[in-house]
């Protein structure tokens, strides 16, 4: 007997396709619009072609924020990937009081919102008040953010840890969370080591969130602009200041529509390139490991 085959069930997405067309599709559309085109005014425009992808594709400020933005999120990766892992693994197991409670202390940066982690942080590394700027000056240390560029950076790449390597342990916890004890048992009777079990059973079942936690981290961190903004302003000089302050300065601050919209086509390619080749380097490896 033949299997019989109901599609009426496509009907109730529509309403998903309509909305992902308004709120993604038209705008990028509109973008698209306007990059080929200078704006002077309502329905004064004219078509200019590529004009400004080729002014912004050699625009040396926008190539230093490129470097520092590629920097920047690499640091963030190299740092709050291990680190969520190590937490994770860390973390109590079962249904209990204290797997609740740490739960819940590690999800509460990711409730606070973002200019208010750049004014805590603000706040925090100042030398007349802040905690880490007392204690830095206590010992001796001469930290200021506002007018040393490296302490500015790092104080940008911390503040962006603290913020968010509780949402790459809450990933790997899942991961870890959904192995079957089985596999530990067996890894017990074969007298396997902590670093066996984490190599071969922990890590490859973790892969799967690890690639969203990869993909989530390297976009959030490549399109990062409040944090920086309320606490340095993208200071001291340029050393803060990454492609997306770059983008509102030009489409807010200078009125720069055309060039703006050239500019945030390149800026989602480049979102796009990256984030595919991070998840095809997961997904090979992972694949390479199988054979």
């Amino acid at each position: 007997m033949d299997k019989v085959q109901d599609n009426r069930a496509w009907f109730l997405i529509i309403p998903v396709f309509l909305i992902v067309a308004f709120s993604a599709v038209i705008p990028l559309m509109t973008v698209v619009n306007y990059s080929v085109q200078e704006i002077f005014g309502p329905g004064q425009t004219f078509f200019v072609g590529t004009e400004w992808f080729e002014a912004v594709l050699k625009d040396d400020r926008l190539h230093d924020a490129l470097v520092r933005q590629i920097i920047y999120s690499l640091a963030v990766l190299a740092i709050e990937i291990p680190l969520g892992i190590v937490i994770a693994l860390g973390m109590p197991g079962g249904r209990s009081a204290k797997t609740s409670l740490t739960l819940v202390l590690l999800a509460l940066p990711l409730l606070i919102p973002f200019n208010v982690v750049g004014t805590i942080w603000q706040i925090f590394g100042r030398g007349d008040i802040g905690l880490l700027g007392a204690t830095f000056r206590a010992i001796g240390i001469d930290y200021n953010y506002t007018n040393n560029s490296a302490h500015a950076w790092l104080t940008v790449l911390v503040m962006d840890v603290w913020h968010w390597t509780s949402l790459v342990a809450l990933l790997c916890y899942a991961g870890l969370q959904s192995i079957p004890p089985a596999f530990y048992q067996a890894a017990k009777i074969d007298g396997a080591s902590k670093w066996a079990v984490f190599r071969y059973i922990q890590l490859p079942k973790m892969r799967g969130v690890l690639i969203i936690a990869v993909l989530l981290r390297f976009m959030d961190s490549f399109m990062i602009y409040t944090e920086p903004f309320v606490l340095t302003g993208g200071g001291p000089g340029n050393s803060t200041t990454f492609l997306s302050q770059y983008l509102t300065q030009m489409a807010v601050g200078q009125f720069d529509i055309g060039k703006a919209a050239a500019f945030s086509i390149v800026y989602f390619l480049i979102v796009l390139l990256f984030s595919f080749i991070f998840y095809t380097i997961i997904t090979r490896t992972g694949e390479g490991e199988k054979k």
